[in-house]
């Protein structure tokens, strides 16, 4: 499979919201567990600002099967970024992860960051597996964290240093 990687359009949102929503229904180990509509997708863009970056992943027939995106967050101090990964259910290898972490890894330089945190569900097996592949390392962790419907599932912050 060819993949390619290039910065979000508007027209995006509707297939990202899929994407997302398909894990969610299926009980994928995502923070989020409400479905995002296209609306809400694109609103959630548009609140990242102007040091926020949006990454697609697409294969030879230009579908989307993965994103990326990573901006600042009010938890963290402003030369670090916070970052998140999803990728069509079934869509595995071929480098996708990697791809979309070399773009946002040089966007984020650019812009400045010092450091990108990814803070995943502790029971997130895929999860923390990429990101310590990625070279992310533990820095902190919430046994106790919990996710919105009041499930304790723990909370794993992991550092890269730009």
């Amino acid at each position: 499979m060819a993949i390619s990687i290039r910065p979000y359009q508007i027209d995006d949102a509707p297939q990202m919201a899929d994407i997302l929503n398909e894990i969610i229904e299926i009980g994928g180990t995502t923070a989020y567990l409400s479905p995002l509509s296209a609306e809400k997708m694109k609103a959630k863009i548009a609140g990242g600002g102007e040091r926020a970056r949006w990454n697609i992943a697409v294969d030879e027939n230009e579908q989307i099967i993965g994103f990326q995106w990573a901006e600042p967050h009010s938890l963290l101090p402003p030369e670090a970024a916070s970052i998140a990964t999803f990728v069509r259910v079934g869509v595995v290898g071929g480098g996708i992860g990697s791809k979309l972490f070399a773009v946002t890894c040089a966007q984020m330089r650019a812009l400045g960051f010092i450091w990108i945190n990814a803070s995943i569900r502790s029971d997130n097996a895929s999860g923390l597996s990429y990101y310590t592949k990625m070279g992310f390392q533990d820095w902190s962790i919430e046994p106790d964290a919990a996710l919105s419907d009041g499930r304790i599932v723990g909370k794993t912050h992991k550092r890269y240093n730009l």
